[in-house]
């Protein structure tokens, strides 16, 4: 972060949180600056209403500017409502409820006029006054303070949400119109070279996955050597592979068994065990933390108890996601939403079927066509019928080690990228709150 120079002179706000503000600005409730509506706009569409386009949550959510080019809901509206929640250059939308109190008062600017665009439900519409600039105040609601007021406020139980006093009465540092201008052009400035340094990280990470599946496709299908004699596999997808390599059905080489329905009006709490769900098998990850319980008679425990180095694979959600049991816990079970392969002689490594089960899944291959929605389930039936290429046990060995030595690497370097880019967006947040509470003088930068 660069240094910025602070302002020459500066005074108690006489609010706690905010501290000392520059001398000359001056503390508002938002109701003194700007008009608060709550939206009773739904996504309904009744007969006899006008038609109208609705921004909604998402589009508040994921985007700092609302602008014409996106994509708004269909819906209809009184003429009243039209009047009152049609958006204008400069309004503040913020989100008003949330599942999260985190959720809580994020905002997007609206760029200009937008007369049949309406502010939806779950929103509220801030119009600023003629002394404060819509761009600034957008800023406000984002930074670290302003922004804590109103998650702090929000109230629900399983749903979080604030009320239109609660946001008329958040406090603001407010400088002078000028001022606020040149804050939000800085701002503005700045923002978009970070968040372009953000989007060059993130193509890098994407590069580094797609080299990652990449690696791991060509090492477990045609191997380590690049001068074996290879043979057509017969199959669409894979092409061919090394001549010394077996073409064989799952079910041939591993025991795949589907876990147990989950029953919660039979439990009992006898002879209860820990259970993994869909979610809890995530790729070379497992979690064991706060996994729930559930009856597993005498009979049924070795069935579904798990043993080091059987393999677990989603039957829903992301498709064929897969993970090796290492034995984490002394004791635990499956649920019906995983497959569990246990391979049925020495001569196959587990882990070489991971990498296999990644390559297919990231490629594609267990949803037709590549379209995820065609196909929502892997079903024990069409997972032991896949034909899939089996090195010979020693060269399974090598090109695990091989795997995950390279894998880690590129891992070592995704990890690193991600940390930058949290670092980056903490910058961001940073700055933004540093320039909106008058922390430091950003006037000479734009003039």
């Amino acid at each position: 972060m660069r240094s910025f120079k602070p302002y020459p002179a500066y005074r108690d706000s006489g609010v706690e949180w905010l501290g000392q503000i520059p001398s000359h600005w001056d503390v508002r409730r938002l109701k003194t600056i700007a008009s608060v509506q709550l939206s009773n706009v739904d996504k309904k569409s009744v007969e006899g209403q006008e038609p109208v386009r609705l921004c909604n949550y998402v589009d508040v959510y994921y985007n700092d500017r609302i602008t014409p080019d996106l994509t708004f809901m269909a819906a209809t509206a009184t003429p009243e409502q039209v009047r009152r929640f049609s958006l204008h250059a400069g309004d503040v939308l913020i989100t008003k409820d949330s599942e999260s109190w985190t959720d809580i008062a994020v905002p997007a600017v609206v760029s200009s006029d937008l007369p049949d665009v309406l502010c939806g439900y779950h929103l509220a519409l801030v119009r600023p006054a003629f002394e404060c600039a819509g761009a600034f105040l957008g800023r406000v609601f984002s930074a670290i303070g302003p922004r804590d007021q109103f998650q702090i406020v929000a109230n629900g139980i399983t749903r979080f949400g604030l009320g239109g006093d609660a946001i008329r009465t958040g406090l603001f540092a407010i400088p002078p119109a000028r001022e606020q201008h040149a804050i939000a052009a800085f701002l503005d400035r700045e923002t978009t070279r970070i968040d372009a340094l953000v989007a060059k990280k993130e193509r890098l990470i994407d590069l580094l996955e797609e080299k990652r599946t990449s690696l791991i496709t060509q090492a477990v299908t045609k191997g380590l050597e690049p001068d074996v004699p290879m043979k057509d596999s017969g199959v669409e997808w894979l092409g061919t592979i090394p001549a010394h390599w077996d073409l064989a059905p799952v079910y041939s080489r591993y025991e795949v068994a589907l876990g147990k329905m989950l029953d919660a009006k039979r439990v009992t709490r006898e002879n209860s065990g820990a259970y993994l769900r869909n979610v809890d098998v995530q790729w070379d990850r497992v979690n064991v933390e706060g996994l729930p319980e559930m009856d597993f008679a005498p009979w049924e425990r070795d069935r579904y108890q798990l043993r080091p180095g059987d393999l677990l694979v989603c039957e829903g959600g992301e498709v064929g996601r897969t993970a090796v049991w290492l034995g984490a816990i002394n004791e635990c079970f499956y649920q019906k939403a995983i497959h569990r392969l246990r391979p049925r002689s020495e001569r196959d490594i587990p882990r070489f079927l991971y990498y296999l089960m990644y390559s297919l899944a990231k490629r594609g291959v267990f949803v037709a066509g590549g379209n995820p929605n065609t196909i929502d389930h892997l079903t024990a039936v069409k997972l032991r019928r896949y034909r899939l290429p089996f090195a010979p046990g020693a060269e399974q060995c090598n090109i695990v080690a091989f795997l995950d030595r390279e894998t880690a690497r590129i891992d070592a370097l995704v990890a690193k990228m991600r940390d930058a880019i949290d670092r980056l967006r903490e910058l961001r947040t940073a700055l933004i709150s540093a320039a909106v509470v008058g922390k430091i003088d950003v006037r000479e930068e734009m003039s």
